[in-house]
């Protein structure tokens, strides 16, 4: 049997995620240090992994409604009311979802249709492009750049801007570069939408881990953003609950019904003893929040400084839990740097291009691993850019 005659075209031709292909060789390897995953190594809150035992015991272990417990949909809307000032009817307007990426693919797939147009601010996280192409879409790329703090800038977005788009990303903070969009950042990007019936994808998911005394402000929270924004975030990153996969979608009542129907055909509804161990972090989780990331910022601090200690230029990140620094010294590519730097030093990290095109010459360092991890990580990744440098010389 010809399989190629039978696969979508679109899913054949998509290349595999660049983040989990050097995740995979350096899992086959010995005494590695893999700085690539975005995957905190705090284990979750004991409070909050106590309820979801507790609701096993209870033998809470029934599908839970559609759009989830109303229960965690209320604690979701406080949360989001308390720390962004924004607010949501918790019956019509939050959805449960299996991880923030769910959230992202019903927005899209709901929202798009062939020959409509998605603008994504890039380097950014490599889910999105390849979302919009299965709906469909056409992904187009709005280059960010390093002397603009990698934010999107109204000019780019203005000259991006078509008759046939549709939809905007705004995956701010940023993975892969810590770039965080201010108040007044954002605001210069709604004066651009404004008269305009483009959509806004607000990817928050890393809204609750900015540090330097920049505070999160939701792109719903701005004035008159309200109405065209569908806010995305998690439970994964500032609450430590990778593997519960459990995330939300706060929107306007007609498209959060929308991205609800589509959620009860594709999944039903999300896992419910996640559900239950999230209504404890929602409402009694801030500061276990506070605490790691205040951990993440000590490290954010120290892991900058070695990177420029060994002469690489480093933007220093605002948010998120990664750096981004220029490889361009070195005299190689991206994707050379992250090949060799795994197989002569054992240190794995993320080729820039895993994240557009114009990532070229960058790479993407996670550091929510230990301390120890990244201290050894920089002593193997500094011997390996001298080598580099005095080969060039």
């Amino acid at each position: 049997m010809d399989y190629q005659k039978l696969l979508n075209k679109t899913i054949a031709d998509m290349k595999p995620s660049g983040i989990r292909r050097f995740f995979d060789i350096a899992n086959e390897m010995e005494e590695v240090i893999s700085l690539s995953i975005g995957e905190p190594d705090f284990s979750t809150p004991f409070h909050i992994r106590e309820k979801g035992i507790e609701s096993l015991e209870k033998g809470k272990t029934w599908y839970t409604p559609n759009a989830g417990l109303m229960a965690l949909r209320e604690a979701i809307a406080g949360y989001v009311k308390r720390h962004y000032a924004v607010e949501y009817d918790a019956k019509t307007e939050v959805l449960v979802t299996v991880g923030g990426s769910e959230g992202i693919d019903l927005c899209m797939r709901t929202v798009l249709q062939a020959g409509d147009e998605v603008l994504i601010p890039e380097p950014s996280f490599v889910c999105y492009k390849p979302l919009a192409e299965m709906a469909g879409a056409t992904a187009v790329p709005i280059i960010t750049k390093a002397e603009d703090a990698f934010r999107l800038t109204p000019e780019a977005l203005k000259a991006a801007i078509t008759p046939r788009t549709k939809l905007l990303v705004l995956p701010f903070p940023n993975n892969p570069t810590g770039a965080v969009m201010r108040r007044e950042h954002l605001e210069a990007i709604a004066d651009v939408l404004r008269g305009t019936d483009i959509l806004v994808l607000s990817d928050e998911i890393y809204g609750d881990l900015t540090y330097g005394g920049t505070e999160h402000v939701s792109f719903a929270a701005i004035p008159d953003m309200w109405e065209r924004t569908v806010l995305v975030s998690g439970f994964s990153k500032a609450f430590a609950m990778t593997g519960w996969r459990l995330g939300y979608v706060c929107a306007p009542a007609p498209l959060c019904k929308m991205m609800t129907k589509l959620h009860q055909y594709a999944l039903m509804c999300a896992p419910t003893t996640a559900q239950h161990a999230a209504i404890e972090a929602m409402n009694h989780g801030d500061e276990d929040v506070v605490t790691m990331r205040a951990d993440y910022d000590a490290r954010r601090r120290f892991i900058v400084k070695e990177l420029r200690d060994m002469g690489l230029y480093c933007f220093e990140p605002e948010g998120a839990f990664y750096v981004f620094p220029s490889v361009a010294v070195t005299g190689l590519s991206s994707e050379e740097f992250c090949h060799r730097l795994l197989l002569e030093k054992h240190v794995a990290v993320v080729p820039g291009t895993a994240f557009g095109d114009c990532g070229e010459g960058f790479v993407r360092i996670s550091y929510c691993y230990s301390i120890r991890h990244i201290t050894e990580a920089m002593r193997r990744m500094r011997e390996f850019v001298t080598e580099c440098k005095e080969k060039r010389i």
